[in-house]
């Protein structure tokens, strides 16, 4: 089987440079690589967007009619042995990235990051209700970033 592909798609009507893209992909399939075995054969869809349209699918799929950074749709497909398996899609809010980088003082690279990686976490199965979870993805997400290269001075 294929690697674990990732495709990405602009919805948002402003530039993500080539090399962001190539940095939300790596730490993608890093995050996924890191939790399956065989990440082979799954593909993982990440579209950056509007406030407008992240507002809508948060509002039709989860009841809160707001923006959000990122929403995870979790395709199961983990018993699907033959062909594309789709772990999920993972939508980000391009302009909520860019405030939340200034914000933490930070680049729109790490930013971007981090909501791909933990978003696929989510994908994978991960929650953060309680404060177990969140400290769990809080350590997951910093390893797999800081193995990518993609630290918070950048």
């Amino acid at each position: 089987m294929d690697e674990l592909k990732v495709f990405y798609r602009n919805e948002s009507g402003e530039h993500v440079a080539r090399d962001i893209i190539a940095d939300i992909k790596r730490c993608v399939r890093a995050a996924v690589a890191r939790e399956k075995a065989d990440a082979s054969g799954f593909e993982v869809y990440v579209t950056v967007t509007t406030p407008e349209n992240v507002r809508a699918l948060n509002a039709e799929y989860r009841g809160i009619d707001r923006v959000t950074d990122v929403l995870s749709f979790p395709m199961d497909d983990f018993d699907i042995t033959e062909g594309p398996r789709e772990l999920g899609d993972i939508i980000v809010c391009l302009e909520k990235a860019k405030d939340q980088a200034k914000e933490y003082g930070h680049s729109l690279r790490r930013e971007l990051c981090f909501l791909c990686v933990h978003s696929a976490l989510h994908l994978l199965g991960y929650d953060h209700e309680t404060e177990e979870e969140r400290t769990e993805m809080e350590k997951i997400q910093e390893e797999v970033l800081t193995s990518q290269g993609v630290t918070r001075d950048i």
